[in-house]
């Protein structure tokens, strides 16, 4: 008996981990780009992400809500993080979700290219 999928994971939940890794990469990538922004691009970035987000989070499939929560909060994090007086306070925090959404990225990636080779 043939069995191309291996005894640990489904094929979709195979799939879902590098779109996963990829997925939080570029959100990682995106959010130093975010903080790396001037004040007046930043907060218009942001708010162009915050209305992304809630857009997601209109949608009727359950799938976009937590993507569109996470958007909406980048956003907003974002945005405020360009305020003159309390910025200082949220641009860290910018940084720190840059470098979880890297590091969950590179973890779903290992973890994807690791079934990979189990598979050939």
């Amino acid at each position: 008996m043939s069995n191309d999928i291996t005894p640990y994971e489904s094929a979709s939940s195979f799939s879902k981990r590098g779109v996963a890794a990829i997925g939080c990469i570029a959100g990682g990538i995106g959010l130093f780009i975010l903080g790396s922004l001037s004040p007046v691009a930043g907060f218009v970035a942001g708010a162009i992400a915050g209305v992304a987000g809630l857009c997601a989070l209109a949608s009727r499939d359950p799938s976009d809500k937590a993507p569109g929560a996470i958007v909406t909060g980048v956003g907003a994090l974002t945005m405020v993080s360009k305020l003159p007086f309390v910025g200082f306070l949220a641009k860290p925090f910018l940084g720190l979700g840059a470098i979880i959404l890297l590091g969950v990225g590179v973890w779903n990636g290992f973890k994807f290219l690791k079934g990979l080779k189990a598979r050939s």
